[in-house]
């Protein structure tokens, strides 16, 4: 459970967007959206692949 604690005379919106940002940085949707559908292990390391793949080709793109 996340805790804000709210300083005395912050604005509530200021606490809120606190909170979103924690809430975000635990990653807690990105891990529940991904447990919504199961994937099989060679998916998975296939889409690691790609995306390494796709990284390495920008990366090669910005020494041209």
């Amino acid at each position: 459970m996340l805790i804000i604690p709210i300083k005395e005379g912050e604005n509530i919106d200021r606490a809120l967007k606190r909170y979103k940002r924690k809430f975000d940085k635990t990653g807690r949707m990105r891990q529940l959206r991904n447990r919504q559908q199961f994937d099989k292990p060679s998916v998975g390391n296939r889409a690691k692949r790609q995306k390494a793949q796709y990284i390495q080709h920008l990366r090669d793109q910005e020494e041209i």
